[in-house]
C-alpha cells in the first residue's frame, strides 16, 4: 500500500515566497526570552526584516523583550496577526491553530518538527494558509538570497581550507 502525499509534504518556492511577502505581522507563539532559543532569534530576525512581531508566552506576559511586549495569548494582541508562527509541539499546535482562526490570522506556520494534519485541515477549512515543518527565518533567508543551499552565503564564507601563501620566519 503506497502512502498518499499531502500538499504539506512539499511546498514550492513560489508558494513560500508569496506567503512571506504577503505577511506583515507575525505572532510568535511559544516565544522565549532566552537569546539562545530559536523562537527568540526568529522573532528578532523577522522584526529586523520589517515585520511587526508579537511575542506570545503566558509565562512571561507583560515583560519587554527585544523592545516588544510579550502577550499572554493571541486574543491579547492589539491587532490580529497576519501569521501565527507556532513554536509548540504538534499536539499543542492544535489549540494554537484554533486560536489563530478565532484571532483572524491569515496564516498558521508550524515550525520545524511540528506537524498536525487535523489542525491544518481545520485552518484551511476556515480559509487560512498553512505551512508545517518549516522555519520562516530559514525560508526567508533561502528564498531572498541571504543563504545558499548549504546554509551560508557562498559569497562570504567558504567551506574549503585555503592554502597559506605567507610563510613565517622565526624571529631571532
Amino acid at each position: 500500500m503506497s502512502e498518499v502525499l499531502s500538499h504539506h509534504d512539499s511546498y514550492t518556492d513560489e508558494f513560500l515566497r508569496g506567503v512571506l511577502q504577503d505577511v506583515r505581522s507575525v505572532a510568535i507563539v511559544g516565544f522565549s526570552a532566552s537569546p539562545v532559543k530559536a523562537s527568540y532569534f526568529v522573532a528578532k530576525y523577522l522584526r529586523d526584516k520589517g515585520y511587526t512581531v508579537y511575542p506570545v508566552n503566558p509565562g512571561i506576559a507583560g515583560q519587554e523583550v527585544l523592545g516588544l511586549t510579550v502577550h499572554a495569548s493571541l486574543k491579547d494582541l492589539p491587532h490580529p496577526p497576519d501569521m501565527v508562527d507556532v513554536f509548540r509541539n504538534a499536539q499543542a499546535a492544535a489549540g494554537v491553530t484554533d486560536e489563530a482562526i478565532t484571532a483572524g490570522a491569515k496564516v498558521v506556520w508550524m515550525q520545524l518538527g511540528v506537524r498536525n494534519d487535523e489542525a491544518a485541515a481545520r485552518a484551511e477549512a476556515a480559509g487560512l494558509t498553512v505551512v508545517m515543518n518549516r522555519c520562516p527565518k530559514i525560508e526567508y533567508q533561502r528564498l531572498f538570497g541571504e543563504i545558499g543551499r548549504i546554509g551560508v552565503n557562498s559569497d562570504v564564507l567558504v567551506t574549503k581550507k585555503q592554502k597559506l601563501t605567507r610563510t613565517f620566519k622565526k624571529l631571532m
